[in-house]
């Protein structure tokens, strides 16, 4: 039959067959909530309307953010005259507050549909009476273990962590460091930060700084211009990464003057945290823009996380949703084991079911690695579908992403110089 058909015919019954394997995500993508939604959007506004009338505040207020970080939200009473809670939510909130941090920015606060009790904003930022189990570790990565000098966390042979700050703009419930939040905001000090420097300068090998905390977008613009200042003098420093979720919980960070220090200190990356498509609005993909347009390149490394995001059509319309505003998916991270997030945590196969579906049946540019991270601070390590079945001596049996099984020819090696002496 197919040895009668046309080219033409032969490409439109394999287009067809295509077509066919994403109209499940085209049906699924319609009712996963969006930020960019005209639902959403009109939320948003109903819910930033309240939260300026209850402060007191203007528009200007609203897109100062330093005015978002003064009015973060942290205590029960006030969150629940913002926000739809029943009685025995506001006690957990309190319970996790006299143990754990919290606090939440308005602004990321008027991204929550209080309508939905699991809502993937709120579960993000909002404590529950699960954060009070005591299984877990307050450090599984041993980051403790790996401080040579400084405020460094070391795991690599080429790269290091400083940590700058314990602030963030939002103190996420899943977070891996909640044991450095304290019960206030406090920058590392410039003593600290110069010995951490110094020991960038006496190990040449070093060629790549994260400066991340906290939230180094936490950091005043003027702490921040003399940090990078000081790492971007080091020669053997080819570039500096900024960790931050920001654009996430305060878009409003990237203002003209953090621009002018970025774009001073180039070669500058961020390296950023969406972890649902509701996350990306308007004013977090103006941000992106922002800073996109500044030769800032920016990559997204989501945590996968249960009841949020681990779901392969989320984390697929999630990683469409970036490329819209110019960011790169970069990682998605499985959990760790850290004591009062346990409940965050997913299954292995989740993270590879999400692969799965996203090899293949999108752009390779929408396709993050999946990381475990490796206990007591032995680095990142790839989890993936398995497409090598097996090895024969001169072939290679692959799997394709439609779960087609072929055999591939495998050759040996051989040294193109000794080819060419063969004339």
């Amino acid at each position: 039959m197919r040895e009668t058909m046309s080219k033409r015919e032969i490409s439109l019954e394999r287009a067809a067959e295509l077509k066919s394997k994403i109209s499940d995500y085209l049906d699924a993508r319609e009712s996963i909530p969006r930020g960019m939604d005209e639902v959403s959007k009109a939320r948003f506004k109903a819910r930033k309307t309240r939260i300026l009338e209850y402060f007191g505040a203007t528009e200007d207020d609203w897109n100062d953010w330093e005015w978002q970080l003064e009015c973060r939200i942290s205590d029960a009473d006030t969150l629940s005259d913002l926000l739809n809670l029943d009685s025995e939510e506001i006690e957990d909130i309190r319970k996790v507050g006299s143990k754990y941090r919290w606090a939440v920015s308005p602004y990321y606060l008027s991204l929550i549909d209080d309508s939905d009790r699991f809502d993937p904003i709120k579960l993000q930022c909002v404590p529950t009476h699960l954060e009070l189990s005591e299984e877990g570790k307050l450090d599984p990565m041993g980051e403790e273990f790996t401080n040579p000098a400084g405020s460094i966390t070391r795991r690599y042979p080429d790269r290091l962590i400083i940590y700058a700050t314990n602030e963030c703009a939002m103190y996420c419930r899943h977070c891996q460091r909640r044991r450095h939040i304290g019960g206030q905001d406090k920058h590392t000090s410039r003593e600290v930060l110069m010995e951490s420097i110094e020991y960038i300068r006496n190990n040449p090998e070093i060629r790549d700084v994260l400066v991340t905390g906290g939230d180094a977008l936490a950091l005043p613009d003027e702490e921040l211009d003399w940090l990078l200042g000081e790492l971007s003098s080091i020669p053997t420093v080819d570039y500096i990464r900024l960790g931050s979720r920001m654009l996430v919980t305060v878009p409003q960070r990237v203002t003209d003057s953090l621009i002018s220090i970025l774009k001073k200190h180039a070669p500058i990356y961020i390296n950023t945290h969406f972890n649902h498509p509701s996350e990306i609005t308007e004013e977090s993909k103006r941000a992106c823009d922002k800073l996109a347009e500044a030769g800032v390149p920016l990559g997204n490394q989501a945590v996968l996380l249960n009841g949020i995001n681990n779901d392969k059509f989320v984390m697929r319309l999630l990683n469409h949703e970036l490329l819209k505003c110019r960011v790169r998916p970069y990682y998605i991270f499985h959990a760790k084991k850290v004591k009062g997030t346990m409940h965050f945590n997913t299954s292995i196969d989740d993270g590879i079911e999400i692969m799965e579906y996203l090899r293949g049946y999108t752009s390779g540019m929408a396709i993050p690695q999946y990381i475990v991270n490796a206990p007591g601070g032995y680095g990142k390590t790839p989890i993936m579908p398995q497409y090598l079945v097996s090895r024969g001596k001169h072939t290679i049996k692959i799997r394709t992403w439609e779960g087609r099984v072929m055999d591939y020819p495998s050759h040996p090696t051989v040294d193109i110089s000794d080819l060419l002496c063969k004339k």
